[in-house]
């Protein structure tokens, strides 16, 4: 399937997020320091968007929002049909732990567990039986080539191996949607270029809708969708198949 084929697919698929004029602002001393300006954005399911800016543009605190760890100061979110914007704490925790899989640059995993119990660790939270989370838990690690580091700790793993065990926790409750921020931040350029082919992977093969803020302008080769922010607006949005250059061909 092509690039273009794929998009067709995509763009047939119903708005798994939605925000409208969004705002953000945060008290800074007596001042208000506005970060995201009336911002409006759609993203059907399935699709995999990179979002890219200058620090302080406001990418990061969109993310947030999105995944419901933070609330705007004023406009509208809905993701999967949940109104996030105006749930309660509790009810938006549960919303978090059944929708989104959040993937971030300092991995955040568990130092004295094992790479299976880290990746369990969301089932303890959901009272899922321990045989039952390691199955689990297993399967996810295979699917993503780390079965045989299952019985390590993350000091015993390199970058991108940690970085593999925190994707594979994101995916433990079967979210439709993963929100990575900077998840290629603390790796190299070859592990980075692992990490998002797998994301892409899960976006082809699982539908899953990934959105992932970076400072990589590498993710373009692998995001269905770009967006840019400058000073809490969107700056550009466009589809990447539509501004790649044409392969010349020398006879």
């Amino acid at each position: 399937m092509n690039s273009q084929q794929k998009q067709g697919i995509i763009d047939m698929q119903p708005t798994m997020i939605t925000a409208r004029q969004l705002v953000k602002t945060f008290n800074v001393g007596t001042e208000r320091l506005p970060i995201l300006k009336s911002v409006d954005l759609e993203i059907p399911a399935g699709q995999f968007v990179g979002i890219m800016g200058p620090s302080g543009s406001g990418k990061s605190t969109l993310l947030y929002l999105l995944g419901g760890l933070d609330r705007p100061t004023s406009g509208d979110i809905r993701v999967a049909g949940y109104a996030i914007s105006t749930l309660s704490s509790d009810a938006l925790a549960a919303f978090r732990s059944q929708m989104v899989g959040f993937v971030f640059q300092a991995f955040h995993l568990v130092p004295t567990l094992t790479a299976l119990e880290n990746v369990g660790l969301p089932g303890v939270f959901r009272g899922i039986p321990r045989e039952q989370r390691s199955q689990r838990a297993i399967k996810l690690l295979a699917a993503l080539g780390m079965a045989n580091r299952a019985d390590h700790r993350p000091s015993q793993l390199s970058g991108g191996q940690q970085q593999r065990v925190a994707i594979a926790r994101a995916l433990f409750n079967e979210p439709p949607i993963l929100m990575c921020d900077e998840p290629t931040g603390a790796l190299d350029s070859k592990t980075g270029q692992g990490v998002l082919q797998l994301l892409r992977t899960l976006s082809n093969k699982l539908g899953k809708t990934v959105v992932v803020v970076t400072h990589d302008p590498g993710i373009a080769n692998y995001a269905d969708r770009m967006v840019h922010f400058k000073d809490g607006h969107i700056a550009d949005d466009y589809l990447t198949h539509e501004r790649k250059e044409p392969q010349s061909h020398v006879a």
